[in-house]
């Protein structure tokens, strides 16, 4: 009940007070301290942020964390302070714009193993544009790279006794409901704060279907947002939230203990759910954003045939 309030406040349930509250709960040794010992993580957008707390989370546990990013030399800025956390850390830098499907290909055949793959990629942008492909920004970073890069990884993870593919969505998506009929933003005013939420709320509708497409493949979906958390995209692209809610936000390292969370307990939770500080949360919150399971059907019938083309 108290944590149901905490969550449904929304200032004390993703604010630093409803992690450090829900923490007393947690059992001290979840996940193990070696969970990831001989594992590959696989981390998107970790150069800075959640990313690179994912990554530090990630290889604390003993996994090999490979940091995919889009900058090389942000890239090993990371790693640097990665190892620093961790110094005994198995981590390596590997490029990756998750916008670009000829760079996403590029990565996914460099990669040969992956245990663990954790899309946290993400962009606001100011002003609509389009990737190199002729897709909407976030659409193309959220949505279409993750898709494609999985299903580029579809072999190496059926190979691991236990695959996980984690989306990194954002409490955003619960004001908006699915922009099935027009997925690339292209009508009405464009504002990047809408176009990142919506794309958000794609990933939380795609998850259980992307749990079932892979599902024979041994491979376990889920979704998650991380609350408020303080990280340079955060100052970067919403600076007058950070300085009404500096106090309030989480370190990137409590933004990302769910993802690491759902990376490493045992037993694996249930695929295709929606979660925020180690518990399930709904995915609707407002009757008007729910959606239909012929328009998610939809949807990814649009991805799938966006990324083959």
């Amino acid at each position: 009940m108290i944590d149901t309030l905490l969550d449904r406040s929304v200032v004390l349930g993703y604010s630093r007070a409803g992690y450090l509250l829900r923490r007393r709960t947690w059992p001290a040794a979840d996940p193990a301290p070696d969970a990831l010992r001989g594992r590959v993580a696989l981390v998107t957008g970790a150069s800075s942020g959640l990313g690179e707390a994912v990554a530090v989370g990630l290889a604390g546990l003993g996994a090999e964390v490979v940091l995919a990013v889009r900058d090389l030399g942000r890239g090993e800025a990371a790693l640097a302070r990665v190892r620093a956390a961790v110094p005994e850390a198995k981590v390596r830098t590997s490029r990756c714009d998750v916008a670009d499907f000829a760079s996403v290909r590029e990565f996914a055949a460099r990669e040969p193993r992956a245990d663990i793959l954790v899309h946290n990629a993400g962009v606001l942008p100011p002003e609509r544009g389009e990737s190199v492909d002729g897709h909407e920004t976030t659409l193309a970073t959220h949505v279409l790279g993750p898709l494609l890069l999985t299903e580029l990884l579809r072999p190496a993870l059926r190979a691991s006794a236990d695959a996980r593919v984690v989306l990194m969505s954002s409490g955003g998506m619960y004001t908006q409901s699915l922009a099935v009929d027009d997925p690339e933003y292209r009508a009405g005013r464009y504002r990047g704060a809408t176009a990142y939420a919506r794309t958000k709320r794609m990933q939380v509708e795609l998850t259980p279907l992307l749990a079932e497409r892979w599902r024979a493949d041994g491979i376990g979906v889920h979704s998650l947002h991380p609350g408020w958390a303080d990280t340079p995209g955060l100052a970067t692209s919403l600076p007058a939230f950070r300085r009404l809610v500096g106090p309030l936000l989480r370190t990137p390292g409590e933004g990302a203990d769910t993802a690491v969370w759902l990376s490493a307990t045992q037993p694996a939770p249930p695929a295709g759910r929606f979660w925020h500080d180690r518990r399930e949360r709904p995915r609707h919150l407002l009757p008007h954003t729910r959606a239909t399971t012929a328009e998610v059907a939809t949807l990814l019938r649009y991805c799938l045939d966006a990324i083959v083309r």
